[in-house]
């Protein structure tokens, strides 16, 4: 693990021996000059703001189809989960093809909101399907309505996801590229890379990435602190829960949630279609090596970040510690920076250490670790801190050495957890666009890229293959991450 840690703050270091390199007075003149104040105000406001918005979607969402007699909850219940199928930086090309005007930090919020408000709602919802309805049912005993249910037992309950998810969020859109570029909306991020384009690199990028990385590591430590001693863990079985009728809050809710899924899945979808169905039939030609490459590639970052989660994970919640804070730490901080500093610290690293393995698939898959682990680590985390130690040790108990009681007992009590992550990080590679440009091996194009290259050309025909494709890929991945999400009881 210890390796594993060193590999990932990698990036870390590349900027800090950057900024020594720059020497302190010309960091000083860096750093305070007007225009890192613009970016920090930017980049603050759309985290927390951001954040917000996805955690009142996501846990409203969640809480609606899950705990109330809401019309429609099956549907609601999948529409919710869709917009994870869609990329950010497609969601926001739909929305600049509809709504030309829409810009600045009002944009960059509504389209975080509709893009990232599944990484809060599905952990929200597994979370409630594995939580006893005792405690809801001994609150209404006392008289308490469903509302005050909601905010005194449910919400408390659900910390430990809405952390999580809000940590995820937070770290998405610290790196965020794509997407605000669109909207012409500068933060630190979109200034990195303006930066990289014009001098490849120098003292202006590692300034702004000093800033973007102490601003991940604030982050990072707050979602640390706040998590506390929590556990959640219980030995009761799942079990549905009495749902809560809304009576007159009937019409608003539903007006809420369609209005949610109208701005997340019509718009973007609509305006890929609209342009899709006006392409050429030779120009989906292209498009079908780019996604066999891209498969591959994902599916490589997925086992990777796999096989280095479930081990961190492990120590985080049955071995939790100042040395296991540290590791788990270091994966949640590498994985918030920018794809393009970690592009070019591996760029500089392999040059140096290992150039055999410079432009190769090896370099692509190890930058995916990086740059998505936590994808994997959060909901292996969360789903291992609801499997009771008890299970385990009444294992051990019958004779089971520890071993196979955890290969026998836990893991496949973890293995949906596993999954949802490995196809969280699948995900998030198919879409990357940055690392892959600068190290995949000559002649790669991913569909993330051929659609960049086309989109970024205000070409929006040429891009919107692409765009089907990059969906269509998504679907599995989010259909598995539903599965998990519901598979904990029956609603």
């Amino acid at each position: 693990m210890a390796l594993a840690a060193a590999v990932a703050l990698v990036p870390v270091g590349y900027v800090l021996v950057s900024a020594a390199q720059t020497g302190g007075p010309a960091l000083a003149r860096l750093l305070l000059r007007p225009m890192v104040g613009e970016l920090t105000a930017n980049t603050v406001l759309l985290v927390v703001l951001g954040v917000a918005a996805t955690l009142i979607v996501g846990i409203g969402g969640a809480w609606l189809v899950e705990r109330t007699d809401l019309p429609l909850r099956r549907f609601f219940a999948v529409a919710l989960a869709a917009p994870l199928a869609i990329p950010a930086f497609v969601t926001s090309y739909g929305w600049a093809t509809v709504a030309p005007a829409l810009g600045g930090l009002a944009g960059a919020v509504l389209i975080s909101a509709c893009a990232y408000s599944p990484l809060v709602y599905l952990p929200a919802v597994a979370a409630l399907r594995g939580l006893d309805p005792a405690r809801e049912e001994s609150a209404r005993s006392l008289g308490l309505g469903s509302w005050r249910v909601f905010l005194r037992v449910v919400l408390p309950q659900l910390r430990l996801a809405a952390l999580g998810g809000g940590l995820v969020v937070g770290l998405h859109l610290l790196a965020e590229y794509g997407a605000f570029a669109f909207l012409e909306f500068d933060t630190f991020t979109t200034a990195i890379m303006t930066a990289y384009r014009a001098n490849f690199g120098g003292p202006n990028a590692a300034a702004l990435g000093v800033v973007l990385t102490a601003l991940c590591l604030l982050l990072v430590c707050g979602e640390f602190r706040m998590r506390g001693s929590v556990r959640l863990s219980s030995t009761a079985p799942a079990r549905p829960a009495r749902r809560a009728r809304l009576g007159g809050w009937t019409g608003p809710a539903l007006l809420a949630l369609a209005a949610v899924v109208a701005a997340s899945l019509l718009v973007p979808l609509s305006s890929v279609l609209r342009w899709a169905l006006r392409a050429e039939a030779a120009d989906w030609l292209p498009v079908l090596p780019a996604a066999g490459q891209t498969v591959l590639l994902a599916l490589g970052g997925a086992a990777a970040c796999t096989a280095v989660a479930l081990p961190a994970a492990w120590l985080a919640v049955r071995h939790r510690g100042r040395a296991s804070g540290v590791l788990e730490g270091a994966f949640y901080l590498a994985g918030s920076l920018p794809a393009i500093i970690v592009a070019l610290a591996l760029v500089a690293v392999v040059l140096r250490a290992a150039p055999a393995f410079y432009q190769t698939a090896v370099t692509v898959i190890v930058a995916y670790a990086i740059l998505f682990l936590p994808r994997s680590l959060v909901p292996i985390r969360a789903g291992l801190a609801q499997i009771s130690p008890a299970w385990e040790e009444a294992a051990r108990s019958l004779g089971a050495p520890p071993l196979v009681a955890r290969l026998r007992v836990t893991l496949p009590l973890l293995a949906p957890a596993i999954a949802g992550g490995a196809a969280l990080v699948a995900l998030g590679a198919a879409n990357e666009l940055t690392a892959t440009l600068l190290l995949a091996p000559t002649g790669t194009e991913t569909v993330a890229t051929g659609f960049w290259s086309a989109a970024s050309a205000i070409d929006y025909i040429a891009a919107a293959p692409y765009a089907v494709t990059l969906i269509a890929l998504s679907v599995p991945a989010v259909h598995l991450m539903f599965s998990e999400a519901t598979s904990r009881g029956s609603a």
